[in-house]
C-alpha cells in the first residue's frame, strides 16, 4: 500500500509540473494593454453674482446698484457712468451672464480691464449692449473699436444671455445662441471684470467664470 501510494503521489507532481507549462501550439498569452490617458478635467465653475449679495464687486460711480429678489438681479435705472468691478483679474477664461436691458439702455460687459477705477472701450474690450446707438456698427453683441456683430439682435425687454471667451488672443462672443463674434486681438492680456451702467435700465444676474 505504501509503495502504491508513492507512484501516485509521484504521478500527481509530474502531471502538476507539465500541466503549468505554456501551451507552445496555443493561442499567444493575453498581455494587458496599457491604460489610456485620462482626459483632463474641466476647470469648475465660479459663481460671481449669485443675486443674494454684492460681496465680491467694488461699486465705481454713482449709479443706484441695488438688489432686485424678484428676479435674482442687481439693478441700475439712475445715475450717471458706473460699473461693478471684479476685484480680482482674469486672463484666459469662459464668462456667462445673463442681463436686461429696456430699450434705450447704454450697458456693457468689460473685460481684461486695465483701468478699474476709470474703465473703458480703449482700455478694456467692452462687449457691447445698447442697441440704438448711433453709430450701430459696435451695437449690441459687438467687441466697441474691435469687431462688429455677425447679426443685429435686439436686447430690449427680455432676459439675454452672453458667453463670452478669452483665450489667448481669440476673442468670442456668444449671444443668445448666436456667435456674434470670433476674433483675434493681443491689446490686453489680462484684468478685471466690469458690468456698465450706462443709462436707462440694467439688471445682470447668474454671474459664472471658469479659467481655461
Amino acid at each position: 500500500m505504501k509503495k502504491h501510494t508513492h507512484l501516485f503521489l509521484c504521478g500527481l507532481i509530474v502531471l502538476g509540473v507539465f500541466g503549468c507549462q505554456p501551451d507552445e501550439g496555443g493561442a499567444p498569452a493575453e498581455t494587458t494593454e496599457p491604460a489610456a490617458a485620462a482626459e483632463p478635467a474641466e476647470a469648475e465653475w465660479t459663481v460671481l453674482f449669485d443675486g443674494s449679495t454684492l460681496d465680491g464687486w467694488n461699486i465705481v460711480g454713482d449709479a443706484n446698484w441695488s438688489l432686485d429678489e424678484s428676479d435674482g438681479s442687481v439693478m441700475a435705472d439712475m445715475g450717471g457712468q458706473s460699473f461693478l468691478v471684479t476685484p480680482e483679474s482674469y486672463s484666459d477664461f469662459e464668462l456667462m451672464l445673463e442681463f436686461w436691458v429696456d430699450e434705450p439702455a447704454n450697458s456693457g460687459v468689460f473685460i481684461r480691464s486695465q483701468e478699474p477705477e476709470a474703465i473703458n472701450a480703449e482700455n478694456a474690450y467692452e462687449v457691447n449692449i445698447y442697441d440704438t446707438r448711433p453709430d450701430q456698427t459696435y451695437r449690441t453683441g459687438s467687441i466697441v473699436n474691435i469687431a462688429p456683430p455677425s447679426e443685429s439682435i435686439d436686447a430690449g425687454g427680455q432676459w439675454n444671455t452672453f458667453e463670452i471667451r478669452a483665450d489667448g488672443t481669440n476673442l468670442v462672443v456668444t449671444y443668445n445662441g448666436v456667435e456674434t463674434v470670433n476674433v483675434e486681438d493681443d491689446m490686453f492680456q489680462d484684468g478685471p471684470i466690469g458690468l456698465q451702467y450706462g443709462s436707462g435700465i440694467v439688471k445682470f444676474r447668474n454671474v459664472q467664470i471658469r479659467p481655461l
